[in-house]
């Protein structure tokens, strides 16, 4: 039996450029991914409280679907399925762009949306109803109202339960590895397999996970504090 020797890990410089490698194509997995899924989720928001039925149906199928399906497998689909049902000229685009990653990036941002959105709509929900109606004697139209007086307040109040759905988000980056992306995971896991160090190694993956999640939990308490409305608890 080894005994336990981290430095082992942390001072070969091949596994240290694995390791920063594997935290770089970490971030780049969770803030486009975050990106996406934020865009994406107030374009849901303002869709499914419109009054068109069949648009609040499609959203609301849209969320059952991603809250309800293993993020892992909505992951192999779109790289082992929907990848191979495109365009010709888009695969190689995307193969001469890292499809990997890209994958990876829609694929959970997609999927998050879904959370985001949830999120947003209880932020909204905790808004008197008075405001919208004030938004529209001021002459703002449905869309306008949504924008600069129901959306910014109902983000504010959703901001704890987002920041939480950007934590999972973050770990979640880590399923990349599945569809063969180098991230911190994957970058661990190489290691151990070169060094035969699993304990070593995976105690590193441990630590770093730790330190971003609570590095964005600590941004996220102090947007919160920031933003918080004046009266709310």
């Amino acid at each position: 039996m080894k005994d336990f020797d981290l430095l082992a890990v942390l001072l070969k410089p091949e596994f240290g450029q694995m390791l920063l490698h594997g935290i770089v194509m970490t971030l780049k997995i969770a803030a486009g991914s975050w990106l996406l899924a934020m865009a994406i989720a107030i374009v849901l928001l303002v869709v499914r409280l419109s009054t068109n039925r069949i648009a609040e149906r499609a959203v609301a199928a849209y969320v059952s679907y991603h809250r309800n399906v293993p993020t892992l497998v909505q992951l192999m689909l779109w790289y082992f399925g929907i990848f191979s049902l495109l365009p010709d000229p888009v695969q190689e685009w995307l193969s001469n762009h890292n499809a990997e990653l890209l994958i990876s990036i829609i694929a959970l941002g997609l999927c998050q949306a879904a959370y985001f959105s949830e999120d947003m709509r209880s932020g909204l929900r905790a808004i008197p109803a008075g405001q919208a109606e004030a938004a529209r004697a001021l002459g703002h139209g449905y869309i306008g109202s949504m924008r600069h007086v129901m959306l910014p307040q109902a983000i504010r109040n959703a901001i704890p339960a987002l920041i939480n759905h950007s934590v999972s988000l973050f770990k979640n980056s880590s399923l990349a590895m599945a569809i063969g992306v180098a991230e911190l995971t994957h970058a661990v896991k190489e290691i151990e397999s070169q060094s035969f160090r699993a304990f070593e190694a995976y105690s590193v993956a441990t630590v770093l996970y730790l330190l971003f999640s609570l590095v964005i939990m600590a941004i996220g308490a102090g947007v919160s504090r920031r933003y918080r409305i004046a009266g709310a608890r």
